[in-house]
Protein backbone atom coordinates (compact mmCIF):
# COMPACT_ATOMS: atom_id res chain seq x y z
CA UNK A 1 0.00 0.00 0.00
CA UNK A 2 1.13 3.53 -0.66
CA UNK A 3 0.37 6.66 1.33
CA UNK A 4 -2.74 7.59 -0.65
CA UNK A 5 -4.19 4.06 -0.41
CA UNK A 6 -3.64 4.03 3.36
CA UNK A 7 -5.24 7.48 3.65
CA UNK A 8 -8.28 6.46 1.60
CA UNK A 9 -8.72 3.29 3.65
CA UNK A 10 -8.47 5.18 6.97
CA UNK A 11 -11.01 7.76 5.82
CA UNK A 12 -13.45 4.99 4.82
CA UNK A 13 -14.23 4.36 8.50
CA UNK A 14 -17.08 6.34 10.08
CA UNK A 15 -16.41 9.59 11.96
CA UNK A 16 -12.70 9.73 11.09
CA UNK A 17 -10.84 13.01 10.93
CA UNK A 18 -7.34 13.71 9.66
CA UNK A 19 -4.90 16.43 10.59
CA UNK A 20 -1.33 17.46 11.30
CA UNK A 21 -1.07 17.98 15.10
CA UNK A 22 2.66 17.09 15.14
CA UNK A 23 3.81 19.12 12.15
CA UNK A 24 3.33 18.90 8.43
CA UNK A 25 5.18 15.61 7.91
CA UNK A 26 2.94 13.26 9.94
CA UNK A 27 -0.70 12.79 8.97
CA UNK A 28 -2.78 11.67 11.98
CA UNK A 29 -6.14 9.92 11.80
CA UNK A 30 -8.53 10.06 14.75
CA UNK A 31 -11.96 8.95 15.80
CA UNK A 32 -13.51 11.21 18.43
CA UNK A 33 -10.13 12.83 19.13
CA UNK A 34 -8.42 9.46 19.71
CA UNK A 35 -5.53 8.59 17.41
CA UNK A 36 -5.56 5.25 15.64
CA UNK A 37 -3.15 5.81 12.73
CA UNK A 38 -0.07 7.97 12.25
CA UNK A 39 1.25 8.19 8.71
CA UNK A 40 4.66 9.83 8.14
CA UNK A 41 4.82 11.52 4.75
CA UNK A 42 8.59 11.95 4.53
CA UNK A 43 9.89 8.37 4.74
CA UNK A 44 11.56 6.63 1.78
CA UNK A 45 9.61 3.44 2.46
CA UNK A 46 5.96 3.86 3.43
CA UNK A 47 5.32 3.07 7.06
CA UNK A 48 2.69 3.83 9.67
CA UNK A 49 1.93 3.51 13.37
CA UNK A 50 -1.19 1.72 14.60
CA UNK A 51 -2.64 1.03 18.01
CA UNK A 52 -2.66 -2.65 18.92
CA UNK A 53 -3.80 -4.99 21.66
CA UNK A 54 -0.63 -5.64 23.71
CA UNK A 55 -0.66 -9.42 23.16
CA UNK A 56 -1.34 -9.06 19.44
CA UNK A 57 1.42 -6.42 19.24
CA UNK A 58 4.00 -8.86 20.58
CA UNK A 59 2.76 -11.72 18.39
CA UNK A 60 2.96 -9.57 15.26
CA UNK A 61 6.48 -8.39 16.12
CA UNK A 62 7.63 -11.98 16.65
CA UNK A 63 6.02 -13.20 13.41
CA UNK A 64 7.31 -10.31 11.27
CA UNK A 65 10.41 -8.93 13.05
CA UNK A 66 11.58 -6.89 10.04
CA UNK A 67 8.15 -5.44 9.23
CA UNK A 68 6.36 -4.96 12.56
CA UNK A 69 8.35 -2.96 15.09
CA UNK A 70 7.57 -1.37 18.46
CA UNK A 71 5.81 1.94 17.83
CA UNK A 72 8.31 4.67 16.96
CA UNK A 73 7.85 7.61 19.37
CA UNK A 74 4.82 5.85 20.87
CA UNK A 75 3.93 3.68 23.86
CA UNK A 76 5.57 0.45 22.72
CA UNK A 77 3.13 -1.69 24.66
CA UNK A 78 0.14 -0.42 22.67
CA UNK A 79 1.57 0.78 19.34
CA UNK A 80 3.38 -0.86 16.43
CA UNK A 81 5.21 0.67 13.50
CA UNK A 82 4.44 -1.19 10.27
CA UNK A 83 6.92 -1.05 7.39
CA UNK A 84 5.26 -1.49 3.97
CA UNK A 85 8.09 -3.57 2.54
CA UNK A 86 5.93 -6.15 0.77
CA UNK A 87 6.25 -8.80 3.48
CA UNK A 88 2.64 -8.20 4.58
CA UNK A 89 -0.13 -8.39 1.99
CA UNK A 90 -2.53 -5.48 1.52
CA UNK A 91 -5.29 -7.35 3.37
CA UNK A 92 -2.99 -7.88 6.35
CA UNK A 93 -2.05 -4.19 6.40
CA UNK A 94 -5.74 -3.26 6.28
CA UNK A 95 -6.47 -5.68 9.13
CA UNK A 96 -3.89 -3.92 11.31
CA UNK A 97 -5.41 -0.51 10.55
CA UNK A 98 -8.94 -1.86 11.13
CA UNK A 99 -7.87 -3.41 14.46
CA UNK A 100 -6.47 -0.05 15.57
CA UNK A 101 -9.65 1.76 14.57
CA UNK A 102 -11.79 -0.81 16.43
CA UNK A 103 -9.70 -0.47 19.60
CA UNK A 104 -10.17 3.30 19.60
CA UNK A 105 -13.86 2.98 18.76
CA UNK A 106 -14.47 0.60 21.66
CA UNK A 107 -12.89 2.87 24.25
Amino acid sequence: MNIEEIREFALSFPDVTEGFPFGETVLVFKKKNKMFLLLPLDEEITQFNVKCDPEKAIESREEYPETVLPGFHMNKKHWNTIICSGQLEEDELKDLIRHSFELVSAS
